[in-house]
């Protein structure tokens, strides 16, 4: 089963991207901080990160590019979703190796349509 890490400090927002997962399939686990995010990432091997930007401590920009640009989870896509909506933001994203970058509310065609361009689905 495909395994999609959540990271995000926002309870709500996380329940509700796990509604979406599960209905669709998707296995979930759950960082609540982008430190926690890097860490699960290397012990759990998700198959997909998505990342939240606003939070405490290491923000989703600082932890996708520990992600991205570690040896041992660099071939994990990262998909950055936040209500940061501005051109800079993306771009920066996409910077720290970001393979997309979606803005809250996601719609949930678009969210599962994104993930299913950087996974491998049976």
């Amino acid at each position: 089963m495909v395994r999609i890490l959540i990271v995000d400090d926002s309870p709500t927002e996380t329940f509700r991207f796990k509604e979406i997962l599960v209905k669709h399939g998707f296995e979930t686990l759950e960082a609540a901080n982008g430190e926690d995010g890097v860490t699960l990432t290397k012990t759990e091997q998700p198959d997909l990160v998505l990342m939240d930007v606003v939070m405490p401590g290491v923000n989703g920009f600082q932890a996708t590019r520990q992600i991205t640009r570690a040896p041992d989870t660099r071939h994990i896509p990262v998909v950055i979703v936040s209500t940061k909506d501005q051109a800079t933001d993306r771009l920066w994203g996409k910077r720290q190796g970001a393979k997309d970058y979606l803005v809250k509310p996601v719609d949930e065609v678009q969210l599962i349509d994104t993930i299913k361009q950087y996974i491998n689905v049976n």
